[in-house]
């Protein structure tokens, strides 16, 4: 059986689905390719806003209607915003599964975001802005992308400041969307034990009287990159340190082996480097985590983790003598060989939940006009040699061009 099937709709929306015949959970999701990154400075945060206030109201239904149309079968109604996209998806028992359809297409295209909604989603975006600011660990995240994006939107909050999202006008969301929405940059994505054939029967009743719509948006790549090293004084009583840099977009070729290179370095397994140096060899840090993050035309890599203000010199020194081994010294075959394994292993449980993998399909279709099987993806991983990950390491792990931020206990 065929991994995915695909149609596309009259008004460039496409829809692809993949058939598990053995669940009785759907899931489905209308993915659009409008994320933060789309935002002017005065409109920081609109995207997110926008993510909300979908659930607000519709032509034909009150916040309180969108809210108990799927709960009152036990579904699941959801959304999140990213820096270049927008999702908005639903899980829920099979024979529910036109439900969920029909809502979402309502929320993501006919919302009408009452003005009284907008004041009260206000103030609860606000609230969500300061607990995240009373998390370092997410904060520090956050902060982190404008240290190496400076004045760039991919460097902006999600959430927008508090000066912009005060600021919010239901003409400016209605303008935002009409200039950014593109039908064509549009998936409609399912799995579920429904059939292409009845799930693109359902789908077309609800999506092919969308208008079509081209938007002349433009991306801009960040400019020159320089690093920096910043650091803060926070009401914390632990260090928080943040250290990257830009790296590889989308489409380059060392997109996977470089995620490889960041999985062995501090990826979830308890076995990553970091945290078998960091954590269990010396009992610096509780966790410590390296993540990549591929765009459309850059990339993100960071490392993070806290430890006492006192261990952080330390800290940092282990960190760069990692580095340098990967730098230095290439795998030997055993540790290529396990590196790979798990690898793949962890992408094969990722794509055990149906869910992720309905999610996946809608992004890459969007990033790269394809969703590669697992067995195409081992084949790649499986090519990847050691020498290639030593020169990755070489040119994403150069200490000279790491950039810094810190955020440090208030001093007495």
């Amino acid at each position: 059986m065929e991994e995915y099937e695909l149609y596309t709709l009259p008004n460039g929306i496409r829809i692809v689905h993949k058939q598990v015949p053995h669940t009785q959970i759907a899931h489905c999701g209308i993915m659009l390719d409008i994320g933060s990154r789309d935002e002017q400075p005065h409109q920081q945060g609109l995207a997110h806003f926008w993510e909300h206030m979908a659930f607000k109201g519709t032509k034909k239904r009150k916040s309180y209607h969108i809210i108990n149309r799927l709960e009152t079968v036990g579904g699941e109604l959801n959304a999140y915003t990213t820096k270049e996209k927008v999702c908005f998806h639903a899980s829920l028992l099979g024979i529910h599964f036109e439900k969920a359809i029909e809502l979402l297409s309502d929320i993501a295209f006919h919302s009408v975001f009452p003005e009284k909604q907008i004041e009260k989603e206000r103030s609860v975006i606000l609230e969500e802005m300061a607990m995240y600011y009373d998390s370092p660990e997410d904060a520090l995240q956050d902060d982190f992308d404008e240290v190496v994006f400076r004045q760039h939107p991919l460097g902006g909050n999600i959430l927008g400041t508090p000066e912009t999202v005060r600021s919010f006008t239901r003409d400016q969301l209605q303008h935002f969307i009409s200039d950014n929405i593109d039908t064509e940059r549009i998936i409609f994505s399912s799995v579920s034990n429904w059939p292409f054939s009845k799930v693109k029967r359902i789908a077309e009743k609800y999506l092919r009287d969308i208008p079509p719509h081209h938007s002349a948006r433009r991306r801009t790549a960040p400019g020159l990159y320089e690093p920096q090293r910043v650091s803060v004084e926070r009401q914390i009583t632990q260090a928080q340190c943040a250290i990257g840099r830009p790296s590889y977009g989308l489409t380059d070729a060392r997109r996977l082996p470089f995620f490889m290179l960041v999985n062995l370095l501090g990826g979830p397994g308890m076995n990553s480097r970091l945290n078998m140096n960091l954590r269990e060899k010396y009992g610096l840090v509780y966790s410590i985590e390296a993540s990549y993050t591929p765009f459309l035309d850059t990339g993100f890599l960071g490392i993070y983790f806290g430890t006492d203000q006192k261990h952080l010199d330390r800290s940092h020194t282990q960190i760069m003598r990692e580095l340098k081994i990967l730098r230095e010294k290439p795998l030997t075959a055993l540790q290529l060989h396990n590196t790979k394994e798990q690898l793949m292993g962890q992408l094969a449980m990722s794509e055990e939940g149906n869910q992720s993998f309905m999610l996946m399909m809608a992004k890459s279709l969007l990033d790269t006009g394809k969703v590669d099987s697992l067995e195409e993806i081992f084949g790649e991983i499986r090519s990847v040699t050691a020498s290639q990950l030593q020169e990755l390491a070489n040119d994403m792990f150069d200490e000279n061009q790491l950039s810094y931020l810190t955020f440090l206990p208030e001093k007495e």
